[in-house]
C-alpha cells in the first residue's frame, strides 16, 4: 500500500473527507525517510513538524542527569510522533526522537496542520480525536505505573502491542517499562 492509501485508511476511520478534501489534506504532508539510529528530533532544537509513521519504528525518549533513559513512546506504523510540548508551545524540544529501524514517514508542519484544520472541519475533528486518544493512552500508562507491578505492566504492553517484542530491542522495552534488561528477561521467561 502506498503512503497516500495508508494515511487515507487511517484518517477515514475517524473523519469523513471526500476524495477532493482528502487530496487537499494529503497535499500538506511530505514524505521522509530515516535510517536506523538516525535522530529525527534532538532535545534542545525547535520543533515544527509531527510525523506519521508508514513503516518502521521510532522511539521518543528523555535522558536524565544520571544518564538514565526514559522511553515515552514507541511509534509503529500508523502512529504519530513529535515533541508535542515543543510543537504546540513553540519552545525547545525536551525529548529526543530517533529510529529503532529504518523508517518511512509523512511529516506535517504545525502551520499546515493549523491551516487544514481551519479549512476542513473534519480534519480538525480528526486531529482533536487523535489528541484525545493520545491523552487517554498516556493517562492509562501513568495509572499502570502507579498501580501495577512490573509483571502486570509487561503483560499489558505485550497484550496491546505483540509486534513490539520482535521489532524493538529488549533493552529498550526494559527502559520503557522502567526495569533492567535482566528483569525483563525473567518476565519474558515466566510469561511463556
Amino acid at each position: 500500500m502506498d503512503a497516500k492509501s495508508i494515511l487515507k485508511e487511517h484518517v477515514l476511520k475517524t473523519a469523513s473527507l471526500n476524495d477532493e478534501e482528502f487530496d487537499y489534506f494529503f497535499s500538506h504532508f511530505k514524505p521522509e525517510s530515516f535510517k536506523k539510529g538516525q535522530v529525527v528530533i534532538t532535545e534542545g532544537q525547535e520543533v515544527d513538524k509531527e510525523y506519521f509513521v508508514l513503516s518502521g519504528c521510532l522511539k521518543a525518549f528523555f535522558i536524565n542527569d544520571e544518564v538514565k533513559m526514559y522511553i515515552l513512546q514507541f511509534a509503529m506504523p500508523t502512529w504519530w510522533s513529535s515533541d508535542y510540548a515543543a510543537l504546540y508551545n513553540q519552545v525547545k524540544a525536551t525529548i529526543t526522537i530517533d529510529c529503532i529501524t529504518d523508517v518511512e514517514a509523512l511529516s506535517l508542519s504545525n502551520n499546515d496542520r493549523e491551516k487544514i484544520c481551519k479549512e476542513l472541519p473534519q480534519a480538525e475533528y480528526f486531529f482533536r480525536w487523535r489528541t484525545n486518544k493520545g491523552y487517554i493512552a498516556a493517562q492509562k500508562r501513568l495509572l499502570s505505573f502507579m498501580n501495577n507491578d512490573t509483571k502486570t505492566r509487561y503483560e499489558e504492553l505485550m497484550s496491546l502491542y505483540p509486534a513490539l517484542y520482535n521489532m524493538v530491542p529488549k533493552h529498550l522495552i526494559a527502559a520503557y517499562l522502567g526495569v533492567s534488561r535482566e528483569t525483563l528477561s525473567r518476565l519474558y521467561n515466566t510469561s511463556r
